[in-house]
């Protein structure tokens, strides 16, 4: 749940090579002593990242510490330093190509600036390297298998090579020459579809050419009958493919950015993984409201509090009271981690998508405090100036809709491993029985809060004790002061 975020990390030589950032070649016969710069791993969850630009052309000086390249992550857009004196010889991906997997080499430097006019035409291929060095380090290929694939990318698939495909490649993963990738990829066609005849089962271009054909005949053949039952047509379209539109429909298509996707991945995996449930309570803020107008008006404009920080100190000491809220379901540990510290994490809308920046340590933290804290992260998310450590994490979330008057009431989804989300609806001024009143009745500020719980952490019955917290705080705000 997030949005580009623009953060400079500083990566120290150590960990560039521990975690095998750049892959060292010493090739004195063709090319001066050269590295090669991989794909940096910037975040923890990160495993493939888009180039966004440049910042240095080539034949300019590197200093450590200096800014080569702007990288997109799932959620971020950071600055990728450089730690290492030199010149920045060739690049080899450019500027604008998107999920580059971890490690891949994208460019070359060199520790000389005379040794750069030589790598003006350089290529991947003429070092001997793999461009899809991965962050671990893969064995190196037979020198005899990468002899025989070259005339295998000219010529139909022979003999000899549907001989050589009887050593399977290891499960998981598929071998593919990039010239075969480049082609399947413009068709829009899946590797796993296609049976590889080169060395260790590697895909080539002759088994892309070959799998574009058979797929022609086919889809000839079935033509007539697919025009005679459209409904047998319709009915056979594949899940997530859409079928085509009509002659007057009109659409835009929006590709899919790194970070929708990885959002739509993790809310799957939360609504599908996690046996939740929901508890909604109506509770009045009238007297909420009261104290949030008492204060503001001496605030001398050292602060302006907002309905929204109140409740996360509210949401505050109901966790304190009720720690199985304030959880994180851990399997591989074979843990839950309950918390003593209450980190909130509040949900925020950016042009690129959903933030949650916490506010930590809110149990130590006056209104204040939490109300500027909130104020300035919110601000830097909405112009992509957060660091991953400042929303990544959190114990307990907020989601605030209650500024949209059309909002009543709604549920959200669980960000694992936290066990609890609430959802906070608008305000609403509901009538209620007032014996005391003129007409028997009065008016009351009210808003509908709804918690999703994840019920291996906290069964119902803590789930409804936590609303029931969080309600008589809430009702009675001077208990926050408890």
């Amino acid at each position: 749940m997030s949005a580009f975020v623009r953060v400079v990390p500083r990566i120290s030589r150590s960990s560039v090579l521990t975690r095998s950032l750049r892959l060292q070649l010493r090739c004195y016969a063709s090319y001066p002593e050269h590295t090669i710069i991989g794909m940096p791993a910037l975040s923890p969850t990160m495993t493939q990242g888009n180039l966004a630009a440049w910042t240095k052309k080539e034949g300019d000086q590197l200093s450590p510490g200096e800014v080569i390249a702007e990288i997109e992550t799932d959620k971020a857009q950071m600055d990728f330093e450089f730690q290492e004196d030199g010149y920045l010889a060739k690049i080899l991906v450019p500027e604008g190509t998107k999920d580059i997997p971890v490690n891949k080499p994208i460019a070359v430097y060199v520790e000389d600036k005379a040794d750069v006019p030589a790598f003006k035409d350089f290529k991947l291929e003429d070092s001997g390297s793999d461009s899809k060095t991965s962050t671990k380090a893969q064995p190196a290929e037979p020198q005899a298998e990468k002899k025989q694939e070259a005339p295998a990318e000219e010529t139909k698939t022979s003999a000899p090579e549907a001989k050589k495909s009887d050593v399977a490649a290891p499960q998981g993963r598929i071998f593919a020459s990039p010239l075969a990738k480049t082609i399947a990829l413009e068709k829009g066609i899946s590797l796993k579809d296609v049976h590889g005849t080169g060395p260790r089962g590697r895909i080539t271009k002759a088994d892309i050419e070959s799998y574009l054909e058979k797929s022609s005949k086919q889809s000839s053949q079935t033509s007539g009958a697919a025009a005679a039952t459209p409904a047998a047509a319709t009915s056979s379209t594949t899940a997530g493919s859409a079928p085509s539109p009509s002659s007057t429909a009109s659409y835009e298509d929006v590709p899919i950015s790194t970070m929708r996707s990885i959002i739509g991945e993790r809310l799957l995996q939360s609504t599908q993984g996690i046996p939740s449930y929901i508890v909604s309570s109506k509770i009045s803020v009238s007297k909420l409201l009261k104290l949030r107008q008492s204060l503001n008006a001496t605030a001398n404009d050292k602060y302006k509090l907002s309905i929204n920080d109140l409740l996360v100190k509210a949401i505050t000491v109901a966790a304190k009271r009720v720690p199985d809220a304030n959880a994180y379901w851990l399997p591989n540990e074979n843990v839950i981690r309950k918390f003593k510290n209450v980190d909130v994490s509040v949900a925020v809308a950016t042009p690129t998508g959903l933030l949650t920046p916490i506010v930590k340590n809110c149990e130590a933290k006056g209104l204040s405090q939490i109300s500027n804290e909130i104020k300035e992260l919110v601000k830097r998310a909405r112009i992509n100036k957060l660091a991953p450590e400042e929303f990544q994490g959190g114990t307990i979330c907020i989601s605030n809709m209650g500024m949209n008057n059309a909002v009543n009431m709604f549920t959200s989804i669980i960000n694992p491993p936290q066990s609890t989300i609430l959802a906070i609806a608008t305000v609403e001024r509901v009538a209620v029985e007032d014996a005391a009143a003129e007409n028997g009745f009065s008016f009351d500020n009210q808003v509908t809060i709804t918690g999703t719980f994840d019920h291996r952490t906290i069964d119902g019955a803590k789930g409804a004790e936590f609303m029931k917290e969080l309600k008589t705080v809430i009702e009675n705000p001077l208990e926050m002061l408890l």
